[in-house]
């Protein structure tokens, strides 16, 4: 953690909705003017999408049928944590760009499934913001949440989140039934060792649970809508959060539990908004005590 320089994570596995959340963050930086750099997850897998297919056929091989990027072999994370060490020492890192589909390529010229070159952040970065798989990941090796100010889980119920990755592979990639269901079952022991266990160490989580039918995943025609979902927001230290508040402002919630509240689907953003804009605000408060009259006078002269 830093007080200078500080670090907000998105953690959550694919399809889980970290996009979604990335939305909202960035129009609270917008709003409160506050200059955020973007660490997407994707930037640091360790291969390119030609190479992986070539890894995982390597493996598999080798008799390994669960190599996936859910996993650290898959993935740069020392180098992950360097650049989070990095940042909350002096408030400067390098990052890169995964370039997914056609229009990605267009925006970073380089071709689908590849890299972008390592490049510095801006210098002038209040907060950097990492969104991926695995900002809160503890191994024997590594502590990536000891260095982030605010973790926050993004943690679908497992059929949504399997029908948010069905409907997203079939209908924007391509990919047929069996195709994503071997990636599920590819992906799944390193889901349980190092995707599950990071929603221990968020400081927020947000679950979203549908109240329609999700019993099979691969039989659902459409995915739930936020009306048809209810969202749980666990926080791992309740002390300070001003529930009746929260109650009172977002109509029909209610507390599950002394440390979870829960709202309708379709109040997510007013809820992150309520919750997230005072954390921030105290994150960036705290900066610039930090960092003394010089950063004071910036933030006035941004505001004016």
């Amino acid at each position: 953690m830093s007080v200078k320089h500080p670090i907000i994570s998105v953690t959550g596995s694919s399809g889980a909705g970290t996009t979604s959340v990335k939305k909202t963050f960035e129009r609270i930086f917008k709003r409160e003017n506050i200059k955020a750099s973007f660490i997407e997850g994707d930037a640091f897998h360790r291969f390119d999408r030609a190479e992986m297919k070539r890894v995982m056929a390597d493996e598999a091989k080798k008799g390994n049928h669960h190599f996936s990027h859910f996993g650290p072999d898959a993935n740069l994370l020392e180098e992950l944590e360097e650049v989070f060490r990095q940042f909350g020492e002096n408030g400067s890192t390098k990052t890169r760009h995964y370039v997914h589909d056609d229009d990605e390529a267009e925006l970073y010229g380089s071709p689908p499934g590849t890299f972008t070159d390592w490049q510095e952040i801006p210098l002038d970065t209040d907060i950097l913001f990492y969104e991926g798989l695995h900002g809160a990941v503890v191994t024997e090796e590594l502590n990536l949440p000891q260095h982030c100010d605010l973790k926050i889980g993004v943690v679908p119920v497992v059929n949504l989140e399997w029908i948010q990755k069905i409907h997203r592979d079939n209908l924007d990639r391509g990919y047929s039934h069996e195709v994503i269901k071997d990636t599920i079952l590819r992906r799944m022991p390193d889901y349980l060792d190092y995707i599950s266990p990071q929603f221990s160490e968020t400081d927020i989580n947000f679950q979203r649970v549908p109240t329609v039918d999700t019993s099979n995943a691969f039989c659902a025609r459409w995915i739930p809508t936020p009306d048809e979902s209810m969202v749980v927001i666990r926080f791992a230290k309740p002390r300070g959060i001003d529930f009746p508040y929260l109650i009172s402002m977002i109509k029909n919630s209610y507390m599950s539990r002394p440390n979870s509240i829960v709202v309708p689907g379709g109040k997510l953003d007013l809820a992150m908004q309520l919750i997230l804009t005072p954390m921030i605000l105290q994150l960036m408060e705290r900066s610039r005590r930090a960092s003394g009259p010089r950063k004071n006078i910036q933030a006035i002269q941004n505001t004016a």
